[in-house]
């Protein structure tokens, strides 16, 4: 749906065929920014009205004993996001107060503003703005509807092409709500409705026990519902189902409903049943064997074991990849919203005045959106898309000059030992990001010893030949060893799954290992745990040898100052309407004049119209031509042209025809005010 942009100037029709009324009330509202159009008659009126007008102007003896009949016609039929202000001038004692027909007015022309004559001529002036403000709030309504439309199409569109089933139980109505696929799947038609009864009926008898056994758990433990079973279709067919579902509960702990996804699995249900066959027969076989063969039996069977676990490991990548893969798209999107949010909230804040009611509900809007920043970064490490400076780094540098803030995290009742040999190679990583990882896994091993224990860091040089997640080569390895509770198998298996945590709720994400996973993999390296129940866990990060001479840490360049600083001309081109408004009012808040584009395109348009740009900030992913795309299409235009490249998408060509400077969503404005002042000098 395509939406009207909101730039341009709004309209306001007036209808005041009174001697000079319509000139004089035009006269005073168009200096307010609105642009007056006087109509002569009701039936111009409306002829001339659309989503897009801002307010209608009438006076008493205007409408007085007409018709308005199509009027209230076209207000009944105005969408649901529209309800058109109307300023109705009356004389005095014209108000719906006392006035009967100001009353029938108001109920046949619904949103009305009465302003009884004489009246002020800032009195006209203020309704005026206030109605054009509560129609861009209209707008605004249309252009969110809009996008939320958008964003249902896109999910149905990816459930359907995964073959997925949405579905939805309510405890309250036991109303069993299935998707167009799911009601197909099941043998249904698609106006035809599911009952849960009918459901419950088509379960294999074998399989209801199972069912009610994980439904239990959900709901006592608050544990997410997946199950698969047997199902039969009213045509007979047996289908193999998989349900991953969680439970909603209210505000008082109660189950409201059930919210998940079904897939059809009976094709792999009858591989593995084909695959069983298989192995069974392959084992008769051997059983049959003599005793000379008894070697080479013990041997197909050590391949069989061996296959089996390939066959797990190879499924649970494949498992961790997806997940990556939505985790990713989802985190980028939302950074994208993130920068809407934060930029408008400093505007925000700059805006309104000074009180302290005011000041601590933005402050925990600030703080909710940059939990929000770090929880996406964490999913981007997750899904390997995070934006990384990977460079050679001394590790047991890195580690001894963390020391203090890992004591202070660790507590007095956790010892530490520290194992960091000189004249270890420097490892290729980015420094920032390992000493955070190690900030997690130590306070992980901290939770792990609640009376206390012993923290132990190590670093050595490992090599390896090529293995399922490390190419061969040489490695440092950063061990951080406890004397902890441990863990089982099972939960050792899904540690590094995204949001799986074994910590009470609301004292962890279950995103550190998973996030800690994401950046080995993204540095090339490789996360490995170990642990036994009752005697602790072990944590090996593999991270690859630089071939360069470690760069040492050195304290931040001082940030340049100067009592005025320069106030340049700016190109901003994102394809996100969001992002541009709010930061285009950022950097204008900042003494730029800005020049907006939404598409390379665009903005190239403007670079060729010889227009002075000191400046331009560009998004990366963009319909029809990428950032690096429109930075190499600038810099033939404009060789000298400063250029920015700001965007949450982390994943950039390995070798740009182009270096660019580059500024991750989301962004604050003092980040952006530093990164021009950087580029303008």
């Amino acid at each position: 749906m395509t939406v009207p942009p909101t730039d341009r100037r709004p309209r306001g029709l007036v209808l005041a065929p009174r001697g000079r009324d319509a000139a004089v009330a035009s006269s005073l509202i168009e200096p307010t920014g609105v642009s007056c159009i006087v109509c002569p008659r009701l039936a111009a009126v409306v002829d001339m009205l659309d989503d897009d007008v801002a307010f209608l102007l009438m006076t008493e003896e205007a409408i007085r004993g007409a018709d308005l009949k199509p009027l209230a016609e076209w207000l009944a039929n105005q969408p649901p996001w529209s309800d058109l202000p109307i300023l109705l001038v009356t004389d005095h004692g014209g108000g719906p107060e006392r006035n009967p027909i100001a009353s029938r007015w108001l109920e046949t022309l619904g949103n009305v503003s009465f302003i009884e004559r004489p009246f002020h001529p800032t009195t006209l002036i203020s309704v005026a703005r206030a109605a054009v403000k509560g129609r861009r709030r209209q707008h605004d309504t249309r252009r969110l509807l809009a996008t939320l439309r958008d964003s249902d199409v896109r999910l149905r569109t990816a459930l359907h092409a995964g073959r997925l089933t949405a579905w939805e139980f309510d405890f309250a109505t036991s109303r069993l709500a299935i998707s167009a696929e799911g009601k197909s799947l099941l043998g249904h038609s698609v106006v035809q409705e599911v009952e849960l009864d009918e459901l419950v009926q088509g379960l294999v008898l074998d399989d209801r026990g199972r069912v009610a056994q994980a439904l239990g758990r959900s709901v006592s433990s608050d544990e997410d519902f997946v199950v698969d079973f047997r199902f039969g279709r009213p045509d007979g067919a047996i289908l193999w189902l998989e349900v991953h579902a969680r439970l909603v509960r209210d505000g008082a702990g109660v189950p409201r409903r059930f919210v998940g996804l079904a897939s059809d699995i009976t094709a792999r249900k009858s591989a593995e049943v084909a695959l069983q066959g298989m192995n069974e027969q392959l084992e008769k076989r051997v059983e049959e064997r003599t005793a000379q063969l008894r070697s080479a039996h013990d041997e197909l069977l050590a391949q069989i074991a061996e296959r089996e676990r390939t066959e797990a490991q190879l499924r649970q990548m494949q498992k961790l990849e997806s997940i990556g893969q939505l985790t990713g798209g989802v985190a980028h999107d939302f950074n994208n919203l993130l920068t809407a949010v934060i930029g408008n909230l400093e505007l925000l804040r700059r805006r309104v005045p000074p009180n302290p009611s005011s000041d601590r509900l933005i402050d925990g809007a600030m703080q909710g959106a940059q939990r929000g920043a770090a929880l996406t970064q964490r999913l981007l490490a997750f899904a390997r898309h995070q934006a990384l400076d990977p460079r050679p780094v001394d590790l047991g540098e890195l580690v001894r000059g963390m020391d203090d803030l890992l004591h202070r995290s660790l507590g007095p009742s956790v010892t530490m030992v520290q194992d960091l040999p000189a004249g270890l190679p420097p490892a290729h990583v980015d420094a920032n990001q390992v000493e955070l990882a190690l900030l997690n896994l130590a306070v992980n091993s901290r939770d792990a010893m609640p009376a206390g224990g012993t923290l132990t860091l190590a670093l050595d040089v490992a090599e390896t030949d090529a293995a399922s997640d490390l190419a061969s080569g040489r490695y440092v390895r950063l061990t951080v060893a406890d004397s902890g509770m441990g863990m089982d198998d099972e939960t050792l298996r899904r540690a590094i799954e995204p949001f799986f945590s074994t910590k009470d709720v609301g004292k962890g994400t279950g995103l550190g290992l998973s996030m800690i996973h994401g950046l080995a993999q993204q540095l090339k390296g490789a996360l490995r745990l170990f642990s036994t129940p009752g005697h602790g866990t072990r944590a090996e990060l593999w991270l690859p040898v630089a071939h360069g001479a470690a760069i040492p840490a050195g304290p931040e360049p001082a940030a340049e100052t100067s009592d005025e600083k320069r106030r340049a001309t700016l190109l901003f081109v994102d394809d996100d309407f969001l992002i541009g408004l709010s930061t285009t009012s950022l950097l204008e808040d900042l003494g730029h004049t800005v020049v907006k584009a939404s598409s390379g395109p665009e903005a190239l348009e403007v670079l060729r119209s010889g227009r002075p740009i000191d400046l331009m900030i560009t998004d990366y992913a963009m319909p029809g031509m990428t950032g690096l795309e429109l930075a190499e299409e600038a810099r033939a235009l404009r060789p000298d042209l400063p250029i920015l490249l700001a965007t949450g998408y982390a994943d950039l060509p390995t070798r740009p025809r182009i270096a660019l400077p580059r500024l991750s969503k989301p962004y604050q404005q003092q980040q952006l005010a530093e990164q021009i002042q950087s580029l303008l000098g």
